[in-house]
């Protein structure tokens, strides 16, 4: 809460739907997983257990249950998914999040070949028990490269309308695929068509792993963009980033106001 008397943008208060911080789990210990959701809880809306980490985390029950307490949702990474899915075991994955309480999944395509069409079969699935972040772009920077930026386009309009809440577009916690060429670069003419598609920009979510894809995506889109990928360290440099309070983005506001 703001009692400087300091003119910042407006953040909704948790549980919001946009302005989303999603902090991602590498597998650090508990310990500084503990101290930081109970310390900066206020500023984080999911953590995501990347990849297929919760599968060899000793303490992800207690994870969780720090979660719980504080507020925080959770979810576990596309790559799991696609994972059991790669050895046609999507009972057991539903088994999987039913044993962890996941109220969300995330479905993906960025590692095992399969068509859009397919994957968003599987969002119209999952979206009858669970709410579905799917995700957008390979992990692979040379696929993504030669991706026509209206294919993203259509591929997240494609997973929206097959039921999927919020769509993630790719880059990796390296921030080197996906919206960004492998030498960290954001695809900005891909950015562009998705900000300027019409799309509701509340149901997009961009990875930004790093300051500068942050920094990016904060003056492009504003202060409440969603932002997923952001390591448990750069909760708070995030979150000043989205008020003007770093050099960085020091003007947001003025620049929010003026194009309102």
């Amino acid at each position: 809460m703001n009692q400087t008397g300091l003119h910042l943008p407006k953040r909704e208060e948790k549980p919001r739907n946009h302005g989303l911080t999603i902090l991602i789990d590498n597998g650090i210990p508990f310990q500084l997983f503990q101290d930081t959701v109970h310390s900066s809880r206020q500023y984080i809306d999911f953590v995501k257990f990347g990849w297929g980490t919760s599968v060899i985390s000793s303490q992800l029950d207690e994870k969780i249950a720090s979660l719980n307490e504080n507020g925080i949702r959770y979810f576990f990474g596309g790559t799991l998914f696609e994972k059991f899915l790669s050895q046609g075991k999507i009972a057991d994955y539903y088994d999987y999040c039913r044993r962890f309480q996941c109220e969300y999944v995330e479905i993906s395509n960025g590692t095992l070949a399969i068509t859009n069409k397919e994957k968003a079969s599987y969002i119209r699935e999952f979206s009858k028990e669970f709410t579905v972040f799917s995700e957008v772009g390979s992990k692979i920077s040379i696929v993504d490269e030669v991706d026509n930026s209206m294919n993203w386009v259509e591929w997240i309009t494609e997973d929206l309308e097959a039921g999927a809440t919020k769509v993630i577009t790719e880059a990796r916690e390296s921030g080197t695929s996906g919206v960004c060429q492998a030498n960290g670069e954001l695809r900005l003419e891909l950015v562009d068509r998705i900000i300027c598609s019409g799309l509701d920009l509340q149901s997009i979510i961009f990875e930004a792993p790093n300051k500068k894809l942050q920094t990016a995506f904060i003056k492009m889109v504003g202060s409440n963009v969603n932002l997923a990928n952001i390591a448990f360290s750069d909760c708070i440099s995030l979150e000043t980033l989205r008020l003007g309070l770093r050099s960085d983005t020091f003007h947001i506001l003025e620049e929010e106001t003026n194009h309102a």
